[in-house]
């Protein structure tokens, strides 16, 4: 990860996305819009995990579970990652002003 940030015109970028520029209500949009994704996505493969293990071992599990044990915490986590970042890019670029 480390590689792939590089210092360029305009400042740091990850990936090719800037790490500048972001306001207060970009900064809450992302970081929610990043939980949000990471809620679904993990949720959808656990639930694909979950039939994969229904259908292999004839066992009966409630898919619900995928939603509550594996969506709700990686979107948590994420969020919980996501709001102090954002806030220090926002922070960082007001104090540079």
């Amino acid at each position: 990860m480390a590689q792939s940030m590089e210092q360029g015109r305009g400042g740091a970028k990850i990936l090719g996305f800037p790490l500048e520029g972001f306001g207060f209500f970009a900064g809450l949009l992302l970081a929610f819009a990043s939980a949000f994704f990471t809620f679904f996505a993990t949720t959808c493969i656990a639930i694909f995990a979950l039939l994969a293990w229904n259908l292999i071992g004839g066992h009966k599990i409630n898919f619900a579970d995928s939603y509550l044990y594996v969506g709700f915490p990686a979107g948590v986590m994420v969020l919980l990652v996501a709001l102090p970042f954002f806030a220090t890019l926002w922070l960082r670029a007001k104090l540079r002003k």
